[in-house]
C-alpha cells in the first residue's frame, strides 16, 4: 500500500472512532437526561401571607397547609385564632419590625383568642421551628397551664417576640437533643399558680439546653419568671424584675440541677415576692441532672424587700462559682457549695 493509500485508511479510521465516540456520548447524555426527567425533585419551600384582606386570614387556615421548611408571614393585625403546626424546619414571623412593650396594637401581629387542645395559642409538633417578631397574648386554660408557645417537638428558637398576660409564656417540653434558644424577646404579667404553676419561660425535663439572650422579664404572677429542667441553663444579658405589682417566686430556678452560666443580668426582686427565700434556686427538687459548673457572673441583683433573700441557693453538689456580682440590699450572697468572689 502506497503512502497516499495508507493516509486515507487511517482517516477513515480516525473518523469512524470519533463518530463511536460521538454516538457512545449522546447515549449517556440522553440518559442521564432521562433519569432526571423521572426523578422526584425535592419540594420548593413556599411563603405564605396572612393577614386581614388576604386569601389566608388566620393562623389555623394556614398550620394544615404547611409543610416542612415553609415559611409563614403574619402582617399586622389581631388574630383570635389558635393554631396546631405539625410540619417541621418552619419559619413563623411578623411583616413589620419586631414588636415592643410600648407599642401600638395596630402596628403588631397578635396572637390572641381560645387555646388549642386547651392547652396553648401556638402549639408545635414538629422539629426545628423559628418564631420572629410575634406577640401572644391572654393564652388560657381551663387548667390554667395554657402558654402562648407550647413545643413539643425538638430546637425551637423564639426571637425579638413579645409575650404578654399568659398562664405560661413559653412552655416546652421534646426530646433529649432539643435546645430552646429565646433572644431579645419580652415577658410581661405572665403566670399563674390557679391550678400546677405556670410561669413565664418553662422549660420541662430533661432536654439538652436553654440559651436566653438579651431578654427582659418583668411583672410575672405567683410563678417564676426563668423555670430550667435542662442539663444547661444559659442565661445572659437580661433584665429579670418583679417590678412594683409583680409577685414572681423566684427570678431563676433550675430545680432538677444542671450546668448553668448566669452572666451579665439585672436581677431584682420586688416588694411584693411571693418568695422571700431566694433569687436564683439550684437543686431544689432533684439533682438529677448532673452538671460539670455553675457559674454566676457579673449581674447585677436588687433586693427590695425588708428582710434578707439568698442571691443563690445551691442544693447540688456542684460548687456555685460567684464572680463579680453586685449585690444591693439585705442579700446573703450563696447558701450551700461554691464560692464567692
Amino acid at each position: 500500500m502506497n503512502g497516499f493509500s495508507t493516509t486515507v485508511a487511517l482517516r477513515r479510521k480516525d473518523s469512524f472512532r470519533r463518530r463511536r465516540v460521538k454516538r457512545k456520548t449522546l447515549f449517556w447524555l440522553g440518559l442521564i437526561c432521562w433519569v432526571l426527567s423521572i426523578a422526584p425533585l425535592p419540594a420548593m419551600a413556599r411563603v405564605w401571607e396572612v393577614g386581614p384582606g388576604r386569601k389566608l386570614t388566620g393562623p389555623g387556615q394556614v398550620a394544615g397547609m404547611v409543610e416542612d421548611g415553609d415559611r409563614v408571614v403574619f402582617d399586622p393585625g389581631i388574630y383570635r385564632e389558635c393554631a396546631i403546626w405539625k410540619a417541621s424546619r418552619l419559619t413563623i414571623e411578623a411583616r413589620r419590625a419586631p414588636p415592643a412593650m410600648n407599642q401600638t396594637v395596630m402596628s403588631q401581629s397578635i396572637i390572641t383568642g381560645p387555646t388549642c387542645a386547651d392547652r396553648a395559642l401556638f402549639l408545635f409538633t414538629g422539629n426545628d421551628i423559628t418564631v420572629r417578631g410575634m406577640v401572644f397574648l391572654q393564652a388560657r386554660g381551663t387548667g390554667h397551664n395554657a402558654a402562648g408557645i407550647l413545643m413539643e417537638g425538638a430546637n425551637l428558637t423564639v426571637e425579638n417576640s413579645l409575650f404578654q398576660d399568659n398562664e405560661n409564656g413559653i412552655l416546652t417540653g421534646g426530646p433529649a437533643n432539643s435546645v430552646v434558644r429565646v433572644r431579645t424577646s419580652w415577658f410581661r404579667g405572665n403566670g399563674s399558680c390557679q391550678g400546677s404553676c405556670a410561669h413565664a419561660l418553662y422549660v420541662g425535663m430533661g432536654i439538652a439546653g436553654l440559651e436566653v439572650t438579651g431578654c427582659t422579664f418583668v411583672d410575672t404572677h405567683v410563678g417564676h419568671h426563668i423555670k430550667s429542667r435542662a442539663r444547661m441553663t444559659i442565661v445572659r444579658d437580661s433584665r429579670i424584675e418583679d417590678g412594683p405589682t409583680g409577685t414572681s417566686s423566684y427570678l431563676i430556678e433550675l430545680p432538677n440541677g444542671g450546668g448553668g452560666e448566669i452572666v451579665n443580668n439585672l436581677l431584682r426582686k420586688g416588694p411584693r415576692s411571693d418568695n422571700r427565700e431566694a433569687a436564683i434556686s439550684i437543686g431544689t427538687e432533684t439533682t438529677n441532672n448532673p452538671a460539670s459548673a455553675l457559674e454566676i457572673r457579673g449581674n447585677r441583683f436588687t433586693n427590695e424587700l425588708p428582710v434578707s433573700v439568698r442571691f443563690v441557693r445551691n442544693s447540688t453538689q456542684t460548687p456555685a462559682r460567684l464572680r463579680g456580682n453586685v449585690l444591693v440590699g439585705p442579700v446573703v450572697a450563696l447558701d450551700g457549695p461554691g464560692t464567692v468572689e
